[in-house]
């Protein structure tokens, strides 16, 4: 057993931003949130600063930095020695009642507030002790030491092995065997390291060393790429390839890790097929291969397969963690301290440079903070340009036939369209005030000119928002967070699920009801689709929002302790404890029912009050029924009753309330045709027998009047007939007419010798005026008076010139007319022998006519075609004597016909004006 006694002077340094604060007591470590940004050195911590949650160490291009660490003591106390300090130690033998004294004197001085180094890399301050300690071949476990300093009392406990030249303490302190049970005991002291530049542009990362006191500077392993698509390798170096194969972004050059690889599947994604886009990008771990799949083309849609199999997140087996973090979805590998991200935009890899340091290939180079080879070819190669050495990490992909490694190389399109391009004014924003708070820590030249690329190549399909996207994602890892969607006029809006909120700057790991008690180290941001204030997740796995942490079941209601619920129809109680959600099959109590009747059946339906428990009623359907529809007479309908509690309907034909007439149905108050010459309406008034409606008709109104001379006669298929002539009308002299039925002769009333006649010849009128003219008068022809008058004239054609008129049309010019005129004989004889009177009656009439033509002209100033009958020669015919009449009428008759032939017979000479 020894025991030594140390007096030390420390002061203990300020770490970086994020890296916990750790102060230690023999057996006890305390650790404090962040400290501010006041020194470049951190104390010892169990948990290293990741930007990922992973412990990773890193070292840099050039010469190892100095390590740094502080000596035990407690945070925030500075403890002040003399320069010069000795301290007596009691070191028992190995007799528990024998000791002796020990005076032991340090080697030097501590200074106050300094720290020395050695060698560029470990100071310390030594205390050279005598001790009395018991050697053998086994480890021995030497007794808590007592140190007496200005401030608090700290033990320890010290393990040797025999033979040993110098061996660790706790709280970073190293023990050094001088000679003769006299050991040297050495706080570790670190400095802080200096910070180095990495390649690609990210602040570097401290790192624990192996021995847990001191930490150095490591530049991550970060390769991303985004758009159509753009590449910036492990080292910093920017590239486009648009190839549309399956090719390797990761594998480690010397095979450490089993079955370890990250593949990117690119398609092509412009009609064109000039550029490409990421469509999945693939994970492989010892015997798990993780695909993260774009579900539609240009979202922010991801679905993932573990083994081809789609799983549901959180996931995490065999090593392999996969989570959701704000629009992206993350794959993480505890062991090998490395994660990859996918949006299905943009895709980044980060590894820690002291397990892949040197160790990597691909499209995403070689992580060693040197981007002269990271365009190296799998021969080990190094190519003229990226987009040449991404063509040769084609895999072997039997989705894709056409791809196979060794073909003609992808060519790059131009950037340089036909017409001049003006790139989206979204590009802008990076350059901006909008992303200035981020141009401190990574430059934006390259995501600008990844931007310009895709707004010109592709305008239509917004790809350019990626690059912002994955430039505000790169910032607020740097610790600059830049909301800057709203920016964008909303082309590179981000809407999300109901019941959440979008947010630039949220946390990487959603608190949930499971992990509010845990203090999360972590302070780095990510943008997505977050629970509103007031609310958190339930659960990682359970993508609901609540305002208190009860239960939540298959339906992804929230509930409350003790609410009762009915889901998936059972009875479910929300419980506080393990279990959570307890159920019970749900109970229904209902009646069966009998469905009888023609027509009825028996059916099943959701009750609206408990959709457990299923309603059974009767249901009529009357295609069951026997009964059929009558077919209904014209004017009639089928009407249809459902007597109370029966189905099948009751038929009977019911009038229509119509009118019918030849075999079609009119509606009352409308017209009816009967005929033309009626104006016939349906009325509402119904028929008692038929029960019909009753049809009303009335003549059609005739307001025709016919010019004297003509007579309304009915015309067929006419309605108010037409007006006929069937008089002769006859201009006088004087311009007046005269009127007269056919067979009428009337002299002039100034002028006896014009006589006026008119003639119905085969339905024809025929107008004549005559004027009689008395031969010169010779004496010497006079006959006594007493002398009967000769009268025999032969029956001849008669010669005169007249106009026709006809129908109100008369001719031009006066017409040569012809008639037959003469004596015939006549007698009347008694018969002794038949003892009556003999009659023999004969008539002067035409034996031959002809027809003829003339034109009449009309009123309306229009000429028309007329016939007429010439005779052509006469003769005596026998006729029919009838029966005389009455004595007044035949003296009337007489009377009148003698008047007509006396004066017809004197001497008078027929000439036609």
């Amino acid at each position: 057993t020894t025991t030594t006694s140390e007096t030390t002077t420390t002061r203990t340094p300020t770490p970086p931003i994020g890296f916990p604060t750790t102060t230690s007591t023999p057996g006890t470590t305390t650790t404090s949130g962040p400290s501010s940004p006041t020194g470049t050195s951190p104390p010892i911590s169990t948990t290293p600063f990741i930007g990922t949650s992973s412990t990773t160490k890193t070292t840099t291009s050039g010469p190892t930095p100095s390590r740094s660490t502080p000596p035990t003591t407690t945070a925030g106390t500075e403890i002040s020695t003399p320069r010069t300090t000795s301290a007596t130690v009691t070191t028992p033998t190995t007799s528990p009642t024998s000791t002796s004294p020990v005076s032991t004197t340090t080697s030097g001085t501590t200074p106050t507030e300094s720290f020395t180094t050695t060698s560029g890399t470990t100071s310390s301050s030594s205390v050279t002790i005598n001790a009395t300690t018991t050697i053998s071949t086994t480890l021995k476990t030497l007794p808590p030491v007592s140190t007496t300093t200005s401030g608090p009392t700290a033990t320890s406990t010290v393990v040797t092995t025999t033979g040993s030249d110098s061996w660790m303490l706790c709280n970073c302190t190293k023990v050094i065997c001088i000679e003769d049970n006299i050991v040297q005991v050495i706080p570790i002291i670190c400095n802080p390291p200096p910070k180095p530049t990495c390649a690609n542009g990210l602040s570097p990362v401290p790192v624990m060393d192996e021995d847990g006191c001191c930490w150095h500077w490591e530049c991550d392993c970060y390769c991303t790429g985004w758009g159509d698509p753009h590449y910036m390798t492990f080292d910093g170096l920017y590239y486009s390839y648009q190839g549309n194969c399956t090719y390797v972004l990761v594998e480690e050059i010397n095979k450490k890790v089993d079955n370890f690889g990250v593949y990117i599947d690119n398609y092509h994604c412009d009609p064109r097929d000039v550029v490409s886009c990421p469509r999945t990008l693939i994970v492989r771990h010892e015997t798990q291969e993780v695909r993260l799949t774009t579900a539609e083309p240009n979202t922010l849609q991801v679905e993932v397969t573990v083994n081809n199999q789609l799983v549901a997140l959180p996931y995490k087996k065999f090593g392999v963690s996969i989570y959701e973090s704000g629009i992206n979805r993350v794959v993480e590998i505890p062991e090998l301290k490395m994660n990859v991200t996918y949006n299905g935009l943009s895709f980044s890899i980060r590894m820690p440079y002291s397990l892949f340091g040197n160790n990597t290939q691909g499209q995403c180079g070689t992580c060693n903070n040197n981007t002269a080879d990271d365009c190296m070819l799998p021969n080990g190669n190094i190519a003229e340009n990226c987009e040449t050495m991404a063509d040769h990490w084609q895999v072997v992909d039997p989705s894709k036939p056409q791809c196979s490694p060794g073909l003609v190389p992808t060519v790059s399109p131009s950037t340089t369209p036909t017409q001049p391009c003006k790139e989206s004014s979204i590009c802008e924003l990076l350059l901006g005030s909008v992303f200035k708070p981020c141009h401190a820590f990574v430059q934006p030249e390259k995501f600008y000119a990844a931007c310009v690329f895709d707004s010109c190549v592709l305008p239509n399909l917004d790809l350019e928002c990626s690059s912002l996207q994955i430039y505000a994602a790169i910032c607020a890892d740097q610790g600059a967070c830049i909301d800057w969607r709203k920016h964008t006029n909303g082309v590179c809006s981000h809407e999300c699920p109901s019941g959440k909120e979008y947010r630039a700057c949220g946390p990487i790991k959603e608190m949930t009801c499971k992990s509010r008690g845990q203090n999360e180290t972590s302070t780095k941001q990510v943008e997505g689709c977050f629970c509103p204030n007031g609310t958190m997740l339930y659960d990682s796995g359970v993508d609901v929002c609540v305002k208190t942490c009860g239960c939540v079941g298959v339906d992804m209601i929230p509930r409350e302790f003790g609410e009762k619920f009915t889901v998936d129809c059972q009875d479910c109680i929300c419980l506080e404890g393990e279990h959570g959600i307890v159920c019970e099959p749900h109970v229904c109590e209902q009646k069966k029912v009998t469905c009888d009747g023609e027509g009825f059946y028996e059916v099943t339906e959701v009750n609206p009050k408990d959709s457990c428990c299923p309603l059974f009623t009767c249901k009529c359907n009357t295609s069951l029924c026997t009964a059929k529809a009558p077919k209904c007479s014209l004017g009639f309908e089928v009407h249809s009753y459902i007597p109370s509690g029966q189905c099948c309907p009751v038929y009977q034909c019911v009038p229509k309330g119509v009118c019918v007439h030849e075999n079609a149905e009119f509606l009352p108050n409308s017209s009816v045709f009967v005929d033309k010459c009626q104006n016939c309406v349906c009325t509402n008034d119904v028929n008692v027998v038929t029960q019909l409606n009753i049809i009303s008709c009335e003549r059609v109104p005739c307001n025709i009047k016919c010019q004297p001379g003509y007579e309304l006669k009915p015309v067929k298929g006419e309605c108010c007939g037409k007006c006929v002539q069937t008089k002769c009308i006859i201009h006088t002299s004087d311009n007046s007419e005269l009127i007269l039925s056919p067979g009428d002769f009337k002299s002039d009333p100034r002028n006896n010798c014009t006589i006026y006649s008119c003639v119905d010849v085969h339905d024809q009128l025929i107008a004549s005026t005559s004027e009689i003219t008395c031969p010169a008068f010779n004496e010497d022809s006079c006959k006594p008076v007493s002398a009967p008058l000769d009268s025999s004239t032969p029956c001849s054609v008669r010669h005169r010139k007249d106009f026709i008129v006809y129908d109100g049309c008369r001719s031009v010019d006066r017409v040569d007319l012809t008639e037959c005129e003469g004596t015939c004989g006549t007698f009347s004889l008694y018969s002794a022998e038949a003892n009556s009177m003999d009659h023999s009656c004969s008539c002067c009439r035409e034996t031959s006519t002809t027809e003829k033509q003339v034109v009449l002209k009309c009123p309306g100033g229009h000429a028309v075609s007329h016939k007429y009958i010439y005779v052509e020669s006469c003769s005596c015919q026998d006729t029919e004597c009838k029966k005389p009449l009455s004595n007044e009428l035949q003296n009337n008759e007489k009377n009148e016909k003698a008047s007509a032939l006396n004066r017809t017979k004197r001497g008078i000479s027929f000439t036609s004006k």
